[in-house]
């Protein structure tokens, strides 16, 4: 897959609306994009296997845009690492074999010291938050491979340019910015950056625009539909 750099600062803000599209688009109009926002707070790989059907393949989308991991290693709702890796092996097959192209994006960074406000530090276990996610990335590449679906590295981008910490300035709420102890969910700056990410992305690899679900936990849910802060709204916008 040819790479692009998408680690621009000028990506922040209302200015990331502005971001330039490769020549080899410019001149293509959209012919009606649908966006279906298909995130549902606290799922794991477990919930979404069980409500694939209804919310993602009912729908036989041109394209889905899968992300799921951030529960299945933070929450109470904890999956081994060999089980998410079934989970989601069998959520990706299935999706293929709709005939639908599958953009798999890896998982945020987050802010450690607000994770252990919420559950035990002993929870994580002897690799600790970013040793968990760090293998769920890892399980995530392996599995573009395996499965030869694109693969966006979100999380990379967060980590270069989301200013993850507790300053006003973090693409993560914060005390600073939202007076929430969350350091998990994006700001809604957060969520222009990955709506105008996924835009890019789906333009440069040439990706089908003309029905997308988005698929995943309240990270794609971002407040719901299609219409507010969500990255699906913001990329809905950006077809439209």
């Amino acid at each position: 897959m040819q790479r692009r750099n998408f680690l621009s600062t000028s990506l922040l803000g209302a200015a990331a609306l502005a971001l330039p599209i490769p020549e080899a688009h410019a001149q293509r109009p959209e012919t009606g994009s649908e966006i279906i926002n298909a995130g549902v707070g606290g799922n794991n790989t477990a919930d979404l296997l069980k409500r694939m059907q209804k919310d993602c393949l009912d729908h036989k989308p041109a394209l889905t845009v899968l992300m799921c991991g951030t529960n299945d290693m933070n929450s109470v709702k904890y999956i081994p690492l060999p089980e998410y890796r079934k989970n989601m092996s069998d959520i990706i097959t299935a999706i293929k074999a709709t005939r639908s192209k599958v953009i798999l994006m890896t998982i945020l960074p987050y802010i450690e010291e607000y994770l252990f406000t919420r559950h035990p530090q002993a929870h994580y276990g002897a690799e600790g938050p970013g040793g968990r996610r760090a293998a769920v990335n890892n399980t995530i590449r392996e599995l573009a491979k395996q499965h030869k679906t694109s693969i966006l590295e979100l999380g990379h981008i967060f980590e270069k340019v989301g200013n993850i910490g507790k300053g006003k300035n973090c693409l993560l709420t914060n005390e600073a910015n939202s007076n929430k102890t969350d350091g998990v969910h994006p700001t809604a700056d957060g969520y222009r950056l990955i709506g105008v990410t996924v835009y890019d992305f789906i333009k440069y690899n040439r990706l089908p625009t003309s029905k997308i679900v988005c698929f995943g936990d309240s990270i794609t849910n971002g407040g719901g539909g299609t219409e507010g802060i969500s990255y699906p709204a913001n990329l809905k916008r950006l077809l439209s």
